[in-house]
């Protein structure tokens, strides 16, 4: 599947945020997220927040090199004796996201920064900041007890994401536990979404996914949306069926996400 170009990434981004604020009026910031037991709900708008700042000065400085990600750490300050509200919680992650976007659109397609992974053109950046919000946006949802649609073509350019990872050397070379072997597929199918379903044959020397619905040692079915979120580690184990092996799946789940424990 193509990426997006960089306008539609800036304007779904926006959108997401707005749909993330949405979740704050009336909630306590100091109340637990759930699915993030670390942090409260002021510290996952913060982190939120943080992270678009910290792409938005990567974009707008052309930055060449890692610049320091204090922006989104800096989100543990905010502890729950913070009387912070979330009127201004709510134009923070308004303002941030409105800077990362109009930065981005500045920059234009074309230019090239530094990015976590080598050698991306700069939509890169617009596509990792849209999936941290919208998973983030899950995160809020259950924490206010709100329910989280979110729409297929988002999801499914969010599990491409995930899959685009996974071809990362660090995601399958240089670990005790092999990833590749004979024998080695899966397939993810959305059951809501004939577009959704993805095979990763693992049995090369290196990962490969095609869009097919062929065979594989171990297969995930449920909604589009919950598959997305099993890969980011969200529980939905209720709405999906794995069959097969499903050792498999947790170690592709595991390697594949290694990014996010960096």
């Amino acid at each position: 599947m193509p990426r997006w170009d960089l306008d539609r990434y800036r304007t779904e981004l926006l959108r997401q945020t707005d749909l993330l604020r949405s979740l704050l009026g009336g909630a306590a910031p100091a109340v637990r997220v759930p699915t993030c037991p670390a942090w409260n709900l002021g510290q996952l708008a913060r982190h939120v927040g943080g992270a678009h700042r910290w792409v938005e000065t990567i974009v707008r400085t052309r930055a060449t090199e890692p610049v320091s990600h204090h922006l989104v750490d800096d989100v543990f300050d905010y502890g729950d004796e913070n009387n912070e509200d979330t009127a201004t919680l709510d134009a923070w992650l308004a303002d941030g996201a409105r800077q990362l976007t109009d930065a981005l659109a500045d920059a234009g397609p074309d230019t090239r920064v530094w990015t976590v992974v080598p050698d991306q053109p700069l939509v890169f950046w617009a596509r990792r900041m849209l999936f941290e919000t919208v998973v983030h946006r899950a995160d809020a949802a259950w924490t206010v007890g709100r329910g989280y649609r979110l729409d297929p073509a988002v999801a499914r350019d969010g599990l491409d994401e995930w899959m685009s990872f996974g071809t990362v050397p660090e995601a399958y070379d240089g670990n005790d536990v092999p990833l590749l072997g004979a024998g080695r597929t899966l397939r993810l199918s959305a059951t809501d979404d004939p577009a959704g379903d993805w095979f990763v044959d693992l049995t090369g020397d290196a990962p490969r996914r095609r869009y097919t619905g062929e065979e594989a040692a171990v297969t995930v079915r449920g909604p589009l949306t919950d598959l997305l979120l099993l890969v980011y580690g969200r529980p939905v184990e209720e709405r999906i069926e794995v069959e097969g092996d499903r050792p498999l799946l947790d170690l592709w789940l595991r390697r594949t996400g290694f990014w996010l424990h960096e």
